[in-house]
């Protein structure tokens, strides 16, 4: 009976043994499905499970990062939907795409975004163009490797963009297309905080705030009824257009569609508002003709007092300034942008959205390891992999 028992203990371990490699690799492909979304080759998936069976799972994910398709595809898919209205996944590859899986690639600080000269550029012809998409359609259509062909340039350099003007990916071609083309300059605010801080407008709606800063374009009576605009419309426009004043001197010239329109930028004097404010912040002026006539592209955060002072901003900055940069930096430094980045990550990778207690304090954790490593967005990806890797 005693040998009956030993060998029945040597099964049994083994059996144990078994599940743990069995587990452990399993748990190896889930990181590299969800972080590449490609299943990982025989070599690499033993790497990533013997990572795993040494508690090492972070260092599994970020192996599991370095395949191509982490960029080409999962960074590129995350990113596109920010570029257009539409909010389309499949939109064409653009500038402001590139931009974004070249600063994820290269670990650069993830706020500058929102602020900094950045322009990702490839190494196929034509050359990157204020006026034309072609330059990034050519690498869609010659399926480059993104992790390997960009570059880091600047909009300075190759669309010629005033540096005063420049301000991160909000002034990309992609964005600008999208977001200054006619309208009032009101959508590139909205969807940067849809986009970068997971709050739309009705999500940040105020009605205590001053009104002074509201633009002639809005009725203070809609439909003859002035409380509407006291209970519903002053509640959004008044944090709203102090902080769109910083897109004064920006607007779209030519179609949007095609490869003919640019972002333009107003270093003189604009015909019809006699200063370097666009035009375009005059549309519909006689709505209420008393109401604010927009000077200059100075911006002022009324946001920073009232309900909205729990969106974190930053107390180092002035929270007011002049032109988009500056405004893009106040949104970007702001608690919310970086809980917003691990809210984006976790359901990107788990597929699903937090559920529970434990979810919860996992987006603490995503959101505090991801500011304190330089708000590295990696960071994020790896943490929510290896949090998620069980299920």
């Amino acid at each position: 009976m005693k040998g009956y028992r030993g060998i029945i203990l040597i099964a049994l371990a083994m059996a144990v043994s078994a599940t743990a490699t069995a587990n452990s690799r399993d748990q190896a492909q889930r990181i590299h499905n969800r972080l590449a979304g490609v299943p990982a080759d025989a070599a690499t998936l033993t790497e990533m499970a013997s990572l795993i069976d040494n508690n090492q799972a972070t260092a599994a994910a970020e192996l599991a990062m370095d395949h191509p398709a982490f960029y080409n595809v999962t960074i590129k898919q995350f990113a596109t939907p920010w570029t257009n209205e539409a909010q389309d996944v499949f939109a064409p590859l653009n500038d402001y795409t590139a931009t974004i899986i070249g600063v994820v690639r290269d670990d650069v600080d993830f706020r500058r975004i929102l602020y900094s000269d950045l322009l990702y550029v490839g190494n196929t012809n034509p050359a990157a163009s204020p006026s034309s998409n072609a330059h990034y359609q050519a690498l869609e259509d010659q399926h480059a490797d993104l992790s390997t062909v960009l570059t880091e340039s600047s909009q300075a350099s190759q669309y010629g963009t005033p540096a005063e003007a420049v301000a991160g990916v909000l002034t990309s071609r992609a964005a600008a297309n999208a977001f200054f083309y006619a309208g009032t300059n009101r959508a590139m605010l909205r969807f940067t905080m849809m986009n970068h801080m997971c709050r739309d407008l009705e999500q940040v709606k105020d009605t205590t705030r001053p009104s002074d800063r509201i633009r002639q374009d809005v009725s203070r009576s809609p439909g003859g009824d002035s409380r509407i605009f006291r209970n519903s419309c002053i509640g959004c426009h008044s944090g709203m257009d102090p902080l769109a004043q910083a897109f004064a001197y920006y607007d779209w010239e030519g179609e949007q569609e095609g490869n003919g329109g640019r972002m333009v930028y107003n270093s003189g004097n604009d015909a019809e508002t006699g200063t370097r404010v666009q035009g375009k912040y005059l549309i519909n002026g006689n709505n209420f003709p008393w109401g604010y006539i927009t000077p200059d592209n100075s911006w002022d955060n009324y946001w920073r007092k009232g309900p909205n002072a729990n969106l974190g901003w930053d107390p180092s900055l002035p929270g007011s300034g002049e032109g988009a940069a500056s405004m893009g930096k106040e949104l970007a430094h702001s608690e919310v942008f970086a809980t917003c980045q691990a809210e984006k990550v976790f359901q990107t990778v788990c597929l699903r959205k937090p559920a529970d207690g434990a979810d919860t304090a996992e987006l603490a954790s995503m959101t505090s390891h991801f500011k304190n490593d330089n708000y590295r967005m990696k960071t994020l990806f790896s943490d929510a992999a290896t949090y998620c890797m069980g299920e």
